[in-house]
Parts: structure tokens; C-alpha cells; sequence
């Protein structure tokens, strides 16, 4: 069974978006390299990747174009088996040539059905809620946090306000030139 590893990037104050729901104050912030050494490490060792609606709309706007000369992870990321957990989605094609399979209803047993099959990781990349239906539900094996230096003093936490106490092993941290910095846990 594949670990299952949730990874946020979220502001020094643990808003992982603006109350408006956008994301600008990580694009905002100089330096910021989303697809550093650390990154492209652990997408050596991912096989698949599961995503809510909004956050696959995102990334299939984006990655199957992207250069991989100015965003290196576009080529670990072409790899990747795609999964998309959506109620409303009923196809959700990735490019030209490749879809992600599409999950209806429970989005924690679509993630353990995933993970059952593979040997390697299952990346979930934002996906809020998804990533708070997998937390509150003990999925978690890994979590990733890339804090960028900037603080936003309101928005949307990147866990749920019902989750309760869950002990987080460090297992390493990254700092970057441009001032974030990755906290890399283990869940107890």
C-alpha cells in the first residue's frame, strides 16, 4: 500500500487561502520556486496523484502545456497517474492526450482504493476539502508544508476547524533562498 501524502502551501500565518478563496500571496512572493530540488525529489518516489475539482481545474489549465525548461516538475508530473475526486466532473481529460480518472462520492475511499493499488505515493496537492476529509480520517501519512514568508491575517486554514489533536513527527525542513521553507512530517 502507497503512503498517502497531503501537501499545502500555506502562509506563515497557516492560511492556505485568502478569505476570498484565491492563492495570489504565494505567486506574490519573490523567489518562490514551487518545483525546487526537495520537489522533484519526492516525485521520485510518487506514482499517482489525486486532486478535488477545483484544484484539478487549476493544474489541467497549467501543467499538461507547461515547459519543462522553466518548471521542471511538469515532466514528473506528466507521469503521474491523474485521480479526481468530483460529484459534477464526468470526464476530466488532462491535455491533448490523457485524462484523470474521475472518483465520485467518498473522496477518503477513493484515496485508500488508490493507494491499495500502487507502490509508491499518492500526492494530494491543495484539494481542501478532500485533504480535510483525509485528515479527519487518519489518511495521512505524510504531510508537506511549503510556508511562504508572508502574512495574509485571515482566510482559509489548511485543516479543518473539527479536526482535533493529531502528533506530527518531523521527519525533515528545507529552507530556500527566497525565504520559504518546508516542514516535512510524518503523522502519528
Amino acid at each position: 500500500m502507497a503512503r498517502i501524502i497531503v501537501e499545502q502551501i500555506v502562509t506563515a500565518d497557516g492560511y492556505a487561502s485568502d478569505p476570498d478563496g484565491g492563492i495570489a500571496f504565494f505567486e506574490s512572493v519573490e523567489e518562490f520556486d514551487a518545483t525546487d530540488a526537495d520537489q522533484l525529489e519526492l516525485l521520485e518516489h510518487v506514482d499517482a496523484m489525486l486532486l478535488g475539482r477545483v484544484t484539478y481545474e487549476m493544474f489541467a489549465a497549467y501543467w499538461p502545456t507547461a515547459d519543462p525548461a522553466v518548471e521542471p516538475v511538469a515532466t514528473p508530473i506528466a507521469r503521474l497517474d491523474k485521480h479526481v475526486v468530483s460529484n459534477t466532473l464526468t470526464d476530466a481529460p488532462w491535455g491533448e492526450h490523457a485524462h484523470a480518472e474521475v472518483h465520485r462520492g467518498d473522496g477518503v475511499a477513493a484515496a485508500r482504493a488508490i493507494a491499495d493499488r500502487i507502490d509508491g505515493g499518492l500526492i494530494v496537492w491543495g484539494s481542501l476539502t478532500l485533504a480535510d476529509d483525509l485528515l479527519r480520517a487518519g489518511a495521512v501519512d505524510e504531510l508537506r508544508l511549503r510556508i511562504v514568508p508572508v502574512l495574509i491575517g485571515a482566510g482559509r486554514s489548511f485543516t479543518p476547524p473539527d479536526l482535533g489533536e493529531r502528533r506530527l513527527e518531523l521527519d525533515h525542513a528545507v529552507t530556500h533562498p527566497g525565504g520559504h521553507v518546508g516542514l516535512h512530517y510524518r503523522l502519528r
